[in-house]
């Protein structure tokens, strides 16, 4: 692992422990073991380390997305696999979630960062939209919208609150409604 490597791993984990406050180029220089400087050696400022931070973390879960269901044969097999990552997210990758959540609030008002999370959002389009249509939703896009905002609120919910939402519930019920078809009254 490069030092570069070492000091985004250490800023997820900051953000995902100790919020925006926690993310200092001093204290990620201490907490991934490296010299004084070499953060702000990778990352001039604290929006290229953000910035930097959202690609990173895009790149870690990446193999993850790849192997999720891309293909499902039903809505049954979709929300199986929306519960698997809900539950990978929220349980052993809680940190980088709670970091992403960390970075979505940041991203409100800081159009370069909306910029980098916005290619996290598409990786999981390329992914969903496919799924939706193979499945026969009336509106992929729409769909895959009210997916991430069940996702999204869902996270909120489980790290914010410290509840425990049933995420399988949840997903069949947004599921089972994309996957609805209007009715013709005509």
């Amino acid at each position: 692992m490069t030092n570069r490597e070492r000091a985004l791993d250490a800023a997820v984990e900051l953000l995902g422990t100790g919020g925006a406050r926690a993310l200092t180029h001093t204290r990620v220089d201490a907490h991934a073991g490296l010299p004084k400087g070499s953060t702000s050696n990778y990352f001039r400022t604290r929006a290229a380390l953000l910035e930097g931070v959202v690609r990173h973390m895009v790149e870690a879960e990446s193999p993850m997305a790849a192997e999720a269901v891309v293909a499902p044969d039903s809505a049954e097999e979709f929300v199986d696999e929306l519960v698997r990552t809900f539950d990978f997210l929220t349980g052993p990758n809680r940190t980088m979630t709670t970091a992403r959540m960390v970075l979505l609030v940041e991203a409100s008002h800081d159009p370069a960062l909306r910029a980098a999370l916005a290619q996290g959002r598409a990786t999981f389009e390329r992914l969903v939209i496919p799924a939706l249509v193979r499945l026969g939703a009336a509106d992929p896009k729409t769909a895959a919208d009210a997916i991430a905002a069940c996702f999204e609120g869902l996270y909120l919910h489980c790290i914010g609150r410290h509840a425990e939402p049933d995420a399988r519930a949840v997903f069949e019920l947004v599921v089972r409604s994309v996957l609805t078809q209007p009715s013709d009254n005509t």
